[in-house]
């Protein structure tokens, strides 16, 4: 999805300004107490972050890719997942800025199907192989079946600076024929079962199509895609009975996702004749909206959390299907990772990692406010092959060397399954962020956990808005009700595991030697600091901890 799209390329120049610089002279810090009570459940923190996806399905299989894929599937194996779109679609799988192929359908002379697995399978495989599931999307549609006007092209020509309606090509087209779409996705589902085994299978989600309230995506009425979804749905369902299902991944909560939720559970389904359609989990999408202002990049989280908030609120209205688990399919500062520009400049440097830090945080909040099943927040970002260092896209790593924000996702996946009580003197709260984001003085916050083997885990974030220097945190985090004696502080800012800010002070070189990438490979990797604490009152412990404007800590104390 996209809502904010400068029309030309981020210059290097734009893309520097995206962090202060290493050592720049800053205030003096801001005294900050955090206070965590160690004994204090305060509920399940779901492990929503391990979800991602991009729109090139087969940048997965090159060599970028397939690295980056090690790193999430380490995250938690067997319990990442990994959305893409263009599986469908028709084409050698060379890919292009949001464009992939996979050539699984076509047809004879006769106009008899004939399916191809080669490409999509190398795909999954590349996925399973490390430790990644698919959050399989069915889509989009093979140029055979495209109902598209005559002379309609297939394959876009769209590239970063071009405006972003000409990816709307024949691939956003009805079928031709519903029961040959149906026929194509039943195959495709028993050859996974076949390939994969039930239970592999099983453990997937499957979903259809991407965006379809959005023009760029669809061209069709909400009618007809409610018939695209529920044969597909009732196809894989045939194929797998417990495979699970839902949808619609639309762009916004809005009103075509009434009319879905009113479908899936009141409707007569297009497929079968019967009321209603199976729907095992409900998925929608939110954006913030950055802008370039005063020389530098304003964040817009209350609009990302705004849109989480709605997409919760309308579902958790809808007594059928309250209860269901929901994926944001989509949950991202702005809506296209492929468009650079100076509203997205942040993308490189500590800026998109400390975002990432609060406003998942909020989303986390806003899950439990509203009462919602939340299993998901999806990260649109994966990476782009072969592109320019640190060109201005929304990715997790450079030419195969992390960015900084791929370390919050591994503060996140320390975190424990039990949240305890924490609290932040100077964490914006809830509401204020909700309504107005973070514009006055930062947002200095935290989250604590118990793990499952007892440790204390302690995420905390220094974030604003608006991409400038700022003063450090000085804080002082008591941990309430604990008796370990040790500790460990992992860092993600300007001077800890950032290889942006490495890469900048060797000069920026567009071709690293073997020397300079293996450097800046270090540079990315956090390491963590061992921390003593001091005696605290109520049998705690406490220690000092300098937080830099836009870093991301997590402090892990042992049980004992």
């Amino acid at each position: 999805m996209i809502r904010h799209f400068a029309t030309a390329t981020a210059t290097v120049a734009a893309v520097f300004a995206s962090m202060p610089a290493a050592g720049q002279a800053q205030a003096p810090a801001r005294s900050v107490t955090i206070t965590v009570d160690a004994r204090k459940a305060v509920g399940a923190l779901p492990p929503a972050w391990r979800f991602f996806g991009a729109d090139e399905p087969n940048y997965a299989t090159m060599k970028d890719g397939r690295k980056l894929l090690v790193e999430l599937g380490k995250l938690k194996h067997g319990e990442v997942f990994f959305r893409a779109h263009n599986l469908l679609s028709s084409g050698d799988g060379t890919p292009a800025f949001k464009w992939g192929s996979t050539n699984a359908y076509r047809e004879g002379g006769d106009g008899k199907p004939i399916y191809d697995w080669t490409i999509v399978d190398n795909i999954i495989d590349t996925y399973l192989a490390r430790g990644i599931r698919p959050y399989l999307q069915i889509g989009f549609m093979p140029e055979a079946l495209s109902s598209a006007p005559k002379g309609t092209p297939y394959q876009h020509l769209w590239r970063p600076g071009f405006a972003y309606n000409l990816i709307a090509t024949a691939w956003t087209y009805p079928p031709t024929s519903y029961d040959k779409w149906a026929d194509l996705i039943y195959q495709w589902t028993r050859h996974n079962v076949e390939k994969y085994g039930r239970d592999e299978v099983n453990r997937w989600y499957f979903e259809v199509w991407n965006e379809p309230d959005s023009k760029f995506y669809w061209q069709a009425s909400p009618d007809e895609f409610n018939k695209l979804h529920d044969f597909a749905v009732h196809a894989v369902r045939r194929a797998l009975p417990s495979a699970r299902v839902g949808g619609p991944d639309v762009a916004t909560a809005d009103g075509f996702m009434d009319g879905f939720l009113r479908h899936v559970t009141s409707e007569r389904n297009y497929a079968t004749g019967e009321i209603g359609t199976p729907t095992d989990f409900l998925s929608f999408h939110a954006k913030g909206s950055p802008r370039f202002v005063d020389g530098h990049v304003r964040m817009g989280i209350a609009t990302h959390l705004r849109n989480v908030d709605n997409g919760f609120t309308k579902i958790a209205d809808f007594t059928a299907l309250a209860s269901k688990p929901i994926v944001i399919g989509e949950s991202d500062p702005e809506g296209c990772a492929a468009c650079p520009g100076p509203q997205n400049a942040y993308r490189n440097g500590t800026m998109y990692s400390s975002y990432t830090a609060a406003s998942f945080a909020r989303i986390w909040d806003l899950a439990a406010k509203r009462r919602v099943n939340l299993d998901g927040i999806l990260s649109w970002s994966f990476e782009f092959e072969d592109q320019p260092w640190f060109a201005g896209y929304r990715q997790l790593s450079t030419n195969g060397v992390d960015l900084p924000v791929l370390n919050v996702f591994r503060l996140f996946a320390q975190l424990g399954p039990e949240r305890i009580a924490a609290t932040s003197d100077a964490q914006v709260s809830l509401d204020a962020i909700v309504k107005d984001g973070v514009r006055g003085e930062a947002d200095v916050g935290t989250l604590a956990t118990r793990t499952t083997d007892g440790r204390v885990a302690v995420l905390m974030w220094h974030y604003h808005d608006d991409d400038v220097a700022g003063p450090d945190a000085a804080i002082q985090l008591t941990i309430a009700n604990a008796k370990g004696r040790a500790a460990k502080l992992w860092r993600v800012d300007r001077d800890h595991a950032n290889s942006f800010a490495a890469w900048q002070r060797m000069g920026s070189p567009q071709s690293p030697d073997a020397k300079q990438y293996a450097e800046l490979e270090a540079a990315s990797a956090m390491r963590p600091e061992e921390v003593a604490p001091a005696t605290a009152p109520r049998d705690g412990r406490r220690f000092a901890v300098t937080l830099p404007r836009q870093g991301v800590a997590l402090l892990v104390l042992d049980a004992q």
